[in-house]
C-alpha cells in the first residue's frame, strides 16, 4: 500500500530574487523622477499604462502601474503596486489590483483558486510587461559604466 503526501509548495528563492532584481533594473529604465507624484504615461499597442510614485522613503519607493485604456472594451482594466527595495536593488509586486498582498505560497485547491506559485507568477508578468516596454523603445534610460546597476 502506497501513501501519497501531499507536500507544499517551496519557492526557490534564488530564481525568485533574481526575477526581481532584474525587475528593479527594467523598472528604473521607465521611471518618472524619483518624486512622488511624478507620472509617466507608456503606450504600448495601442494600450495606455500610468507609472506613478505612490510613495518615496529612503530606502524604498511604491510605485503604481494601472493600465488607463484598452482597445478591447469588455476586458477589464489591470494594474499594480510594485515596491523597489533600493538597498537590495529588488523590485517586487506587493499587490496586484484583484486581491491584497500576495502570499508567497498558496495550499492547492484554494476558495480563491490561486496558483501554488502566484507570487512568482505574478511577478514573472512584471517582468515580462518591463521587458515588453523597455524592447518596444517605450524609455528613456542611458546607461552609464560606472553607475552600479551592471
Amino acid at each position: 500500500m502506497s501513501i501519497v503526501s501531499a507536500r507544499d509548495y517551496v519557492q526557490s528563492l534564488p530564481k525568485y530574487i533574481t526575477l526581481c532584481e532584474r525587475n528593479y533594473l527594467r523598472l528604473l529604465r521607465l521611471l518618472p523622477e524619483e518624486v512622488k507624484g511624478e507620472q509617466k504615461t507608456i503606450r504600448i499597442a495601442g494600450n495606455e499604462y500610468r507609472l506613478e510614485i505612490t510613495h518615496c522613503a529612503k530606502y524604498t519607493t511604491d510605485v503604481e502601474i494601472a493600465q488607463s485604456h484598452s482597445l478591447i472594451k469588455d476586458l477589464p482594466l489591470w494594474g499594480m503596486h510594485v515596491r523597489l527595495y533600493h538597498d537590495a536593488r529588488v523590485a517586487e509586486v506587493v499587490y496586484p489590483n484583484y486581491h491584497q498582498r500576495v502570499k508567497p505560497s498558496y495550499g492547492y485547491p484554494n476558495p480563491d483558486m490561486h496558483q501554488k506559485d502566484e507570487k512568482y507568477q505574478v511577478n514573472a508578468f512584471l517582468g515580462d510587461w518591463l521587458t515588453a516596454c523597455v524592447e518596444n523603445g517605450r524609455s528613456n534610460f542611458h546607461w552609464e559604466v560606472n553607475n552600479d546597476l551592471v
